[in-house]
């Protein structure tokens, strides 16, 4: 009998990384689902990937809201097949002065940028160790290890998160599950001198992560443009 075919979920989708990475993985032959916490705007990203020849769907889908993600989990192996490769590209941005920034704000940040990468991230990791493979894939930023001011929320965020998952990197690896963090340090964007990071270009390079050999993983990379100061 043949392998059922596999499924990726990009949690977190705009037209910008989220739509180039669901097209990335689609034009590998995964089913991938494309999540958001308003689907009707990700409807023309899986009109463009069914109409290339691919499978996609589009998912309404809180990240911050644990039982959604959960859901989100099981109906995507359901109705796409096993999961293989899951990726959190949600963040929330608040940009304020520490001395005005309400504890709601700050909690909201929070929640986007990294909570909802641990209901991601737990979900796919309980399907995947039993299979013995998978790949965890999340997207950071410069604020993941730099944080600017006025930038409080964003940047405890980013480091939490960069936190979560080198503590999963290191305790999944050893049992087949690549888990990956991208420092996305610089704009996202198509310019002609190529002085911000193209979103098909980033996207290229999550993929190649996930394909990486056993022998030779990483958990880190940092992406940026070749005019970016570091």
């Amino acid at each position: 009998m043949a392998e059922p075919k596999k499924s990726a979920i990009v949690l977190g989708v705009g037209p910008g990384l989220g739509a180039a990475l669901a097209r990335r993985f689609a034009r590998a032959g995964y089913g991938v689902a494309l999540a958001s916490r308003n689907s009707d705007r990700i409807q023309p990203f899986v009109a463009e990937i069914i109409a290339a020849g691919g499978i996609a769907r589009a998912y309404t889908t809180d990240a911050a809201d644990g039982g959604a993600v959960q859901a989100l989990v099981a109906h995507v192996e359901g109705e796409l097949g096993p999961l293989d490769v899951a990726i959190y590209n949600a963040s929330g941005r608040v940009r304020k002065s520490i001395l005005d920034l309400e504890a709601d704000e700050f909690e909201s940040a929070w929640r986007r940028t990294c909570l909802g990468g641990f209901f991601l991230g737990r979900e796919a990791a309980r399907r995947m160790v039993a299979r013995g493979r998978g790949s965890i894939l999340f997207t950071g930023a410069t604020a993941s290890v730099k944080g600017f001011a006025n930038s409080a929320g964003f940047a405890s965020g980013k480091f939490a998160l960069r936190g979560l998952v080198q503590s999963m990197a290191r305790e999944l690896a050893p049992k087949g599950i690549h888990v990956g963090h991208f420092v996305i340090d610089g704009g996202i964007g198509i310019d002609a001198n190529e002085a911000r990071l193209n979103p098909d270009a980033i996207a290229e390079a999550y993929f190649q992560l996930h394909a990486q050999p056993k022998s030779a993983w990483t958990w880190e990379i940092d992406l940026r443009p070749w005019v970016e100061t570091f």
